[in-house]
């Protein structure tokens, strides 16, 4: 099954979001909790990575303040070399990294649904997200 640009901004905002929320248990005294806190930030960051893998380059060219390749990356050495990562990175990705790109995205979900006279279509500010 193929997914559209639209698809996959939108699986990287849910991705974020759900990095961000779950990134505070990452300290939490149950180790269990811990532990499940540190996959599951994991398995977003690999989303995100894998879903601006496969974004076109409209997007990436549109915005070279984003570190794309660095997103790229990363989902990289979660994926190949869990073995090294740490859990202080793992924060801090998710503190001051994730921002940026939503702002980006978010500007460039505005640019796609705005009509030839700059107004938006229907209203729209920012993706669908089911």
């Amino acid at each position: 099954m193929s997914r559209g640009t639209a698809e996959r901004v939108g699986d990287i905002f849910r991705a974020v979001e759900r990095a961000q929320r779950y990134v505070s248990s990452l300290e939490n005294d149950d180790t269990t909790l811990a532990d499940m806190a540190e996959d599951a930030v994991e398995r977003n960051l690999q989303i995100i990575g894998e879903a601006v893998n496969r974004l076109p380059s409209d997007v990436i060219d549109t915005h070279p303040e984003v570190s794309w390749a660095a997103i790229r990356g990363f989902r990289n050495i979660l994926v190949h070399e869990y073995f090294g990562v740490d859990a202080a990175v793992i924060r801090d990705v998710v503190d001051n990294h994730l921002a940026p790109l939503l702002d980006a995205l978010g500007s460039y979900v505005e640019q796609t649904a705005s009509g030839p006279s700059g107004s938006t279509k229907s209203g729209s500010r920012g993706p669908t997200i089911k």
